[in-house]
């Protein structure tokens, strides 16, 4: 993975370092998952026509505030974007490629759900250009997958991912761990199924209790029973980083692992805080215009962003100026997530100082963080308290 550096730039180009890319959400699923907290809605039908060209008309307006960029990666988000018409997929890459220029090896992904109705649409979004499918297998359990309100089977998903990885270079799959009642042996045999499948990338998240989820209520009513305690789950997490590094798939990201050059282009410039331009409801992006960074949020309600949209050209609920310190913040908060870290004179440009120093050296005494080629990166150590030490680097 080629880490990006920073040095010479001036604040207001920062966002050069990360690269610019293209987020578009999809709001509309077939069932809600009890542990999800996105945007998505279930809904009986979808004029797919319509949500094309609206999401069209919002990156072209994009375009307008933007001119003259090339896109390096785009990635289509969720709610279930393998519900979307090729048709409507390829509406949106036109306006892209129209709005800005692509890339000559652009990365174009897509998130999916194996189930057999999604996989008919592959062949379409391969057409239309997406080259990259990022599927939500989240378990290779039947028990667990009904229990995560998953609509498809194991035997389901293999086929679809079989599919997928005929049709895709590139293919990544979702697995939840420290689910219900596993154990670390389950683990440690599921994990190694699912690199005995992977092509080239894995994400790989423990289960997190949201508030205002299914499982939140049920937790909170004291009926979510028999998840792991807090050291076995840290036991998972560390077991499935020396796992995946023995089969050639070593974590970049806290959740995330790849093959060398394998790594989410898109999500990169999330973590090295690039600009990204985002479409559809509930969607938060980072522009850059005229020198200024902005964080931009959509309308979350579906009818009221496509309203919006189609009376005012405009479904932005928020457009707000970021200082250079609450980017630097912003840069340490996702940055120090890559096992490459922090680049800290990009950090001390932006913030206009550098970090703590004391800070930075009491943690290095205690093992939690490493320094090197001026960088500064959690240690392996670290790396299950990264938010202990954000705490400490950020106070």
């Amino acid at each position: 993975m080629s880490v990006t550096a920073a040095h010479s730039a001036a604040p207001d180009e920062d966002w050069r370092a990360g690269g610019f890319g293209l987020y578009v959400h999809w709001p509309f699923c077939a069932a809600k998952c009890p542990y999800c907290d996105f945007n998505s809605h279930v809904v009986a039908s979808v004029d797919q026509r319509r949500w094309g060209d609206a999401l069209a008309r919002e990156i072209a307006r994009l375009g307008q505030d933007m001119p003259g960029r090339v896109l390096g990666s785009i990635f289509f988000g969720g709610g279930t974007p393998s519900l979307m018409a090729p048709e409507t997929v390829d509406t949106v890459l036109q306006a892209a490629r129209a709005a800005w220029g692509f890339r000559n090896d652009i990365e174009i992904s897509l998130e999916a759900n194996p189930t057999s109705v999604e996989k008919t649409h592959f062949a379409g979004f391969a057409e239309a250009g997406v080259n990259r499918l990022s599927m939500g297998i989240q378990a290779l359990n039947d028990v667990d997958l009904r229990r995560l309100g998953r609509m498809h089977s194991v035997a389901e998903a293999k086929a679809a991912f079989e599919v997928a990885r005929a049709t895709f270079d590139r293919v990544s799959f979702d697995l939840i761990y420290a689910r219900q009642q596993q154990t670390r042996q389950e683990w440690r045999a599921e994990l190694q199924e699912a690199l005995s499948m992977a092509v080239d990338h894995l994400s790989l998240y423990q289960l997190t209790i949201e508030p205002g989820t299914a499982f939140g209520a049920r937790a909170a009513a004291g009926k979510l029973r028999d998840l792991p305690d807090d050291d076995l789950s840290a036991d998972m997490y560390l077991e499935t980083q020396d796992i995946c590094a023995a089969s050639g798939m070593d974590g970049y990201e806290t959740s995330n692992h790849a093959r060398p050059g394998a790594e989410s282009r898109h999500n990169l410039v999330y973590w090295r805080q690039g600009d990204w331009a985002a479409v559809g409801p509930g969607a938060h992006g980072r522009i850059t215009v005229n020198g200024t960074r902005y964080a931009s949020e959509a309308f979350m309600a579906p009818g009221e962003w496509l309203n919006a949209v189609e009376r005012d050209g405009n479904a932005e609920s928020l457009r707000e100026a970021l200082s250079y310190e609450e980017q630097a913040t912003e840069y340490l908060l996702m940055s120090m997530r890559l096992v490459e870290g922090l680049d800290e004179a990009r950090y001390a440009n932006l913030a206009g100082k550098p970090l703590n120093e004391n800070r930075i050296q009491q943690l290095i005494d205690l093992g939690m963080v490493e320094r090197g080629q001026g960088r500064l990166r959690a240690s392996k150590d670290g790396r299950p308290v990264l938010n202990a030490i954000l705490r400490e680097l950020a106070d």
